[in-house]
């Protein structure tokens, strides 16, 4: 039997969770990793709240379903995120609108009460973002210096580290979903972040191909890199989509935008050799699950969440016992 293969909730999360779930059996899912956002899971109310809590898995075991992880994106990404703009004020209450500070504050507790909410769910991992105070500086002008990137690692680690404290009494581990505009985005990036919390166990990674992919980091070298932080698996896809005449910094055009240098597809429509990850997750003995974050601006997302789901129980594979060849000795 192949691992589980999930679907992250987050592209869905205007569907009540009951509904959802009906659905999410009804396509042939084996669970769901849940978002802390719409009404799948309230991590304030969670983390006081055992009864909700658990209620939130028991919505799932109606329909055959369980939940190996919850996902905090929203809250994760203020933690660490200097930017004062409409695009984060829509990820906090409105309270906080325009004041980075109340964003960042509330955004700390949200995440201290997701480990919280994860424990009263019977869980081990939570997913995430972990936000950045440097990512604007990619571009090394107007000058950027060693000095200025290693603050940001330390910014990181002060703001991240009291946050893991909470993770590991909770007995939750935190996996970062690598990724552009956080700490972490390809494998030189990830080692310095694992460094800068000083390689503490709770801190890892939710493996994902597809933002690894457009950047042109090799997902499989992540993967055989970071063997011992491999804490959760996201399954999606991605294509370069160059053209000679945009980039891989997407010309400020939106997904699904003809034009762009790259987009997100649905899983098997884009460039990421999944057979090969399978395999190297197999080599690293990895058995959770394969969460299917389903993302295609140009496909309707039922029907892709089908197809992603029969694509990812066709390719999955358990790893073999022994060398083909011992059987001549028998």
């Amino acid at each position: 039997m192949g691992r589980p293969v999930t679907l992250f909730t987050g592209q869905f999360a205007d569907i009540p969770l009951e509904q959802l779930a009906k659905r999410a059996a009804d396509w042939g899912y084996d669970g769901l990793e849940l978002a802390c956002w719409g009404d799948h899971v309230d991590v304030d109310r969670g983390a006081r709240d055992k009864a909700y809590a658990r209620g939130r898995v028991d919505i799932l075991a109606r329909y055959g379903l369980k939940v190996y992880a919850i996902s905090n994106h929203l809250a994760g990404q203020l933690v660490c995120d200097l930017n004062d703009d409409e695009r984060s004020d829509m990820f906090a209450p409105k309270s906080c609108k325009g004041d980075p500070e109340a964003k960042r504050r509330w955004a700390v507790q949200a995440m201290k009460n997701t480990a919280r909410t994860a424990a009263n769910m019977g869980l081990k991992v939570v997913n995430g973002f972990t936000g950045s105070s440097i990512w604007h500086m990619l571009y090394s002008f107007p000058p950027v210096s060693a000095e200025m990137v290693e603050k940001g690692f330390k910014d990181f680690a002060r703001r991240w580290n009291p946050i893991l404290d909470v993770f590991d009494r909770c007995g939750v581990k935190f996996a970062l979903e690598v990724h552009p505009t956080e700490i972490a985005y390809d494998i030189v990036t990830a080692r310095k972040a694992l460094d800068a919390v000083g390689r503490r166990k709770t801190f890892g990674f939710n493996f994902d191909p597809s933002h690894l992919h457009w950047q042109m980091v090799d997902p499989v070298a992540f993967l055989k890199t970071f063997r011992d932080r491999i804490y959760h698996v996201h399954m999606k896809d991605a294509a370069l989509t160059l053209d000679g005449q945009s980039g891989i910094l997407s010309s400020h055009l939106n997904f699904g935008t003809p034009g762009r240098g790259w987009d997100f597809r649905s899983l098997g429509r884009g460039g990421i050799k999944f057979e090969e990850i399978i395999r190297a997750l197999n080599v690293l003995g990895y058995d959770g699950p394969l969460s299917v974050e389903w993302e295609d601006a140009a496909m309707d997302r039922e029907f892709g969440a089908v197809e992603a789901c029969r694509f990812v129980k066709a390719l999955d594979f358990p790893k073999s016992d022994r060398v083909f060849d011992e059987a001549f000795g028998e």
